[in-house]
């Protein structure tokens, strides 16, 4: 039940944003023990100066590109498991939309099932 916030710089079109969400929801699927129908993605995007980052802070170089998500999941998983995502992800995206892995970025934070509501006031 991982629900992910993507920040990027503005002004991609739309079939990039597209391709960004989807590269993202296979990866989770494929690498992070994620059901298909589990999707639930914001996409934040930020004029020049918005998103502030390290051009090289363990690694890079990062360019305008950019992107950082933000994953709030239920249940921890693995150190092998987050590991095989993020190579997975980092493959996927660039694939589609074409991403540099070092423009990419991943935060993953865990929480308990009881601090999820996914509709109706039922908690889960």
């Amino acid at each position: 039940m991982p629900f992910a916030r993507i920040s990027l710089h503005r002004g991609k079109s739309a079939d990039y944003l597209q391709a960004l969400s989807q590269s993202l929801h296979e990866a989770l699927v494929d690498s992070f023990e994620v059901p298909e129908a589990d999707r639930f993605q914001v996409i934040h995007q930020h004029e020049v100066g918005e998103l502030i980052f390290d051009r090289n802070y363990l690694g890079g170089p990062r360019s305008q590109d950019f992107v950082l998500i933000a994953i709030t999941a239920g249940r921890p998983r693995s150190v092998e498991t987050r590991q095989r995502f993020y190579r997975d992800l980092v493959e996927k995206l660039g694939r589609s939309p074409g991403f540099n892995p070092e423009d990419v970025m991943v935060v993953i934070t865990t929480t308990a099932s009881e601090d999820w509501s996914f509709g109706g006031g039922r908690g889960h």
